[in-house]
């Protein structure tokens, strides 16, 4: 009779023992699909490599960008986004939207001027005083001309060979670093 009591208590251990190893195993599969399809559907993790777009973003900053921040609407000038380097895809890039679909851009003495305007671009969020002359550089409809906000620093738009990033390439707008520090990216970040 005891081994019949201790083949009971034994069974009724082994079943909660697997009951609770299913049940942890179902958690894992679960927290691991849902971080895939945050990853892939919802957000965009990049670390930022170089200081080109400093002050705003600082060189091995944690940031995430919405990727379905353009599903409803178009994006917009100085929109910081992330997208894939038009040189080499495989390599993500972070820049601010300046040249939008149809303008013709141009900077003149570190200024940035579209369409021909005599009143450059308001740029307070640009690092130092930008120099230098570019263009004009006439954007494609449904491309996007991109700088870095360390324009002095910063490989961008004026220099690559495929100078214009289609609006399909855009990955998401950055919304928020979270490494080092955490800030949350809303419209006065962006100097809107």
């Amino acid at each position: 009779m005891q081994k019949l009591e201790k083949a009971k208590v034994w069974k009724r251990l082994s079943y909660s023992v697997a009951k609770e190893l299913v049940s942890w195993v179902a958690v894992v599969f679960f927290a691991v699909g849902a971080a895939l399809f945050i990853n892939q559907v919802i957000i965009v993790n990049a670390m930022v490599p170089s200081g080109s777009m400093e002050d705003t973003i600082m060189t091995n900053d944690r940031i995430a960008a919405f990727r379905l921040s353009y599903v409803f609407s178009d994006p917009q000038r100085f929109h910081i986004v992330v997208f894939p380097f038009p040189d080499d895809e495989s390599i993500l890039f972070v820049k601010r939207i300046i040249g939008m679909p149809g303008e013709v851009v141009e900077i003149i003495d570190g200024q940035v001027f579209i369409d021909g305007s005599t009143e450059p671009l308001e740029d307070s969020f640009v690092k130092g005083v930008p120099h230098g002359n570019s263009g004009p550089f006439e954007v494609p409809e449904g491309s996007y001309f991109m700088l870095g906000d360390n324009r002095n620093n910063s490989r961008d738009s004026r220099y690559w060979n495929n100078r214009f990033v289609e609006r399909d390439q855009i990955l998401g707008r950055v919304i928020l670093k979270y490494f080092p520090g955490f800030r949350l990216y809303t419209l006065e970040n962006f100097s809107e």
